[in-house]
């Protein structure tokens, strides 16, 4: 299990358009048709990085608390399938259903969208502020597997509240740790 960081894409940003298969409900879905009121959260993931398995639970009761308040949410996983098959489409939707996934779970099969956010890692985490600039990028708390540390959702959380009460995030932001994106080569 590696640690890769992720990569720290500046502050202000613009989130970078996509449209991608939604692994789901099986149509296509934009960068548009997610953004939220307030906000937005892009989070790169995988099923099975042991990273994002430790925090599940908690990217999903996240999701659920703070799409009342106006934050949109989408997961993409970038992963070579060829190499990676349990990451592949079919999968991915045997995956979001199991782990009751309230939000799309979008397949980047040619990796661009990885590529044009700098994702380097699962889970990877962006929060985008009202007009799709970068507000927040880096991890969702200090939990890693085996640290023994609960999974709190702290940053992520800090930083969807200053989104939505509309205040300066003054925290320092600390880039995700999870397993490397699985390039193709």
């Amino acid at each position: 299990m590696a640690n890769t960081p992720s990569n720290m894409l500046p502050l202000g940003t613009s989130a970078p358009f996509f449209e991608l298969p939604d692994t789901i409900s099986d149509s296509s879905i934009n960068l548009d048709a997610i953004k939220g009121e307030k906000g937005t959260v892009v989070m790169f993931i995988c099923n099975h990085c042991p990273f994002v398995i430790h925090v599940n639970n908690e990217i999903v009761s996240i999701a659920n608390a703070y799409t009342k308040k106006g934050i949109g949410f989408v997961a993409i996983s970038s992963n070579d399938a060829l190499k990676y098959p349990q990451d592949g489409p079919n999968n991915m939707k045997l995956h979001a259903k199991k782990e009751s996934y309230p939000f799309p779970y979008l397949y980047d099969e040619s990796q661009e969208v990885a590529k044009t956010y700098d994702a380097a890692c699962t889970p990877d985490f962006y929060v985008f502020d009202e007009n799709l600039k970068l507000a927040y990028r880096g991890q969702l708390d200090n939990s890693r597997p085996g640290n023994g540390l609960p999974v709190t959702g702290k940053y992520l959380r800090n930083a969807l509240d200053c989104l939505i009460e509309n205040i300066e995030n003054t925290a320092v932001q600390k880039p995700s740790i999870g397993c490397s994106i699985k390039w193709k080569k």
